[in-house]
């Protein structure tokens, strides 16, 4: 047997499409403030993306550079002033942040009416990574009612909030991490495993169920043949060999997390 690729790309491309159309009918063209603090690479081509996709869909993206050493202070007073700025529909303060910065009091600054991420505690929002997960999923017609869902990782970002949105959908859930005693029994239980650990090729073959459906979320670079090579969580070559649905990596997750981002930045403009 071999997988299906549940492929993003397509998907996301879909999706922008339909949200082309979405702008088009609001009274201003919706705007999207970027927070990123130079110094960090894989994070300046992650919002590089985000505006290429806010330019297909005819948003307004405005990038907010800082320096690295910028202080707690100066970045509330920033957040703050975005949350007033009548122009601005949604905020996102780019990860990771530098050490001085208090990443969890941040995410509860941002106003949950602009929080497109989702990640305010009280946010209006479905985290665009979570968000994405789901859209994929129902596209493929991928059934989630009292199915037994596995999630490996338990980051706020999307670990806890994956797995809430499937309990959320009538699912059994179990929350592991790649610490997790003996995870390849827990994970091996699941007809829908989704592991977002950053740990590249951490699930093999023998940790998962003949014909589950896998999403995987890691986005690693290791070095293959003297070349960097983007990888996931789990090891793909193996695991669609035994799985019934699967995610690439690249073209996965990653588009979906763009689109379903776009997406909250609609409803918020709406």
């Amino acid at each position: 047997m071999k997988a299906k690729l549940l492929d993003g790309k397509k998907v996301s491309e879909n999706i922008l499409e339909k949200l082309v159309s979405k702008i088009s009918s609001l009274s201003k063209k919706p705007t999207l403030a970027v927070v990123l603090v130079d110094g960090d690479e894989p994070s300046e081509v992650y919002v590089a993306r985000k505006e290429k996709a806010a330019a297909k869909i005819g948003a307004n993206f405005r990038l907010i550079k800082k320096e690295h050493r910028i202080s707690q202070a100066e970045f509330e007073t920033l957040i703050e002033e975005l949350n007033k700025d009548r122009k601005v529909d949604g905020i996102i303060v780019q990860k990771p942040l530098p050490p001085q910065i208090d990443s969890d009091e941040v995410d509860m600054l941002v106003s949950p009416e602009k929080d497109v991420d989702g990640l305010n505690s009280i946010s209006e929002f479905i985290p665009a990574t979570t968000r994405g997960i789901m859209e994929l999923l129902s596209f493929y017609k991928i059934s989630i009612v009292n199915k037994k869902v596995v999630v490996v990782g338990r980051s706020k970002l999307v670990g806890l909030p994956t797995a809430l949105e499937f309990i959320n959908k009538n699912a059994a859930v179990s929350i592991c991490d790649s610490k997790t005693p003996n995870l390849g029994a827990e994970t091996k239980q699941a007809d829908i495993l989704i592991v977002a650990t950053g740990k590249p090729h951490l699930i093999k073959a023998d940790m998962v169920k003949k014909g589950a459906i896998v999403v995987d979320v890691g986005m690693n670079r290791i070095e293959k043949e003297g070349k960097n090579k983007l990888v996931g969580d789990v090891d793909f070559d193996e695991v669609s060999k035994i799985s019934s649905y699967i995610t690439p990596v690249p073209g996965g997750v990653g588009p979906m997390t763009v689109a379903a981002l776009l997406e909250n930045l609609i409803d918020a403009a709406s």
